[in-house]
């Protein structure tokens, strides 16, 4: 938490949040181009912005992609926003602007989700939670049918509905390190059960299929997931809504594996 207080503490390393607020997932370059700094200060602050999980990135190609992660801020949130009232929090009046500032919603230029968390676990067991139907369907209420072998196609089942479709498959599977699967299909039962509505539907299932993976990486005592659900199109409907439900997803699967007991559904 110190180093989460010192990185917000410079004014430079909140412009630099404030931009990938506006428009996740740049480059070095890009981010450059739109700050009035040199390329070696942006550079200096974005490892120190990394250094406190403020800012995760992605390999793509030659490139790495920069994008904001919320968690630290929001444990902040949890652990002084709520314990002192506002008149006695001036002294935070920075971090008060940069929590409002920070949103999950969808900006119409996003194409993926990137979110990272830290867990008390184990690389085995987070894989087992992952996949083991026995402990998706008590964090998720989701099971899936496949063999998690690439390239195998997989099947859903959730609120009673089960999805089949010749796109559903994995894509990449190295157990405990890395899982990567295509997004199930929209179809009219599922949207009925959850009750999306036939207009929801229509828009998502004329998307492309987008695909969600996961970084598993020990660090310490602890396990880093990295989650990254990406090959959406700006403005894409599917994309608004997995990134309002990953986070208290995965709120519940860090929560289920420290505690033995998922968060309650609202």
């Amino acid at each position: 938490m110190d180093e989460v207080f010192r990185a917000l503490a410079d004014p430079g390393r909140r412009r630099l949040l404030d931009s990938l607020d506006a428009r996740d997932g740049q480059s070095l370059r890009e981010l450059c181009a739109g700050l009035d700094m040199t390329r070696q200060s942006v550079s200096k602050h974005l490892a120190v912005l990394e250094a406190a999980h403020l800012v995760t990135t992605v390999r793509r190609g030659r490139e790495k992609l920069h994008y904001l992660n919320a968690v630290p801020i929001n444990a902040i949130a949890d652990r002084w926003m709520d314990k002192y009232d506002r008149g006695r929090a001036s002294a935070l009046a920075d971090l008060k602007t940069a929590l409002e500032d920070s949103t999950m919603t969808t900006k119409d230029n996003d194409t993926a989700f990137v979110y990272v968390i830290h867990i008390n676990t184990t690389p085995e067991k987070l894989w087992r939670a992952l996949t083991d139907p026995a402990f998706t369907r008590r964090y998720w209420g989701v099971t899936f049918e496949t063999d998690w072998r690439a390239g195998s196609e997989m099947s859903w089942e959730q609120f009673g509905v089960k999805i089949t479709d010749p796109g559903q498959i994995v894509v990449e599977s190295e157990p405990y390190r890395r899982l990567a699967y295509t997004w199930h299909t929209m179809t009219p039962e599922f949207a009925e059960a959850t009750g999306l509505g036939e207009e929801y539907r229509v828009r998502a299932a004329a998307e492309g299929r987008s695909t969600v993976t996961f970084e598993i990486e020990p660090v310490g005592a602890t396990v880093k997931l990295t989650v990254i659900h990406d090959g959406f199109q700006p403005g894409s409907t599917i994309l608004s809504s997995v990134r309002e439900g990953w986070p208290a997803l995965l709120s519940s699967l860090k929560t289920l594996l420290e505690t033995g007991r998922a968060l309650p559904e609202e």
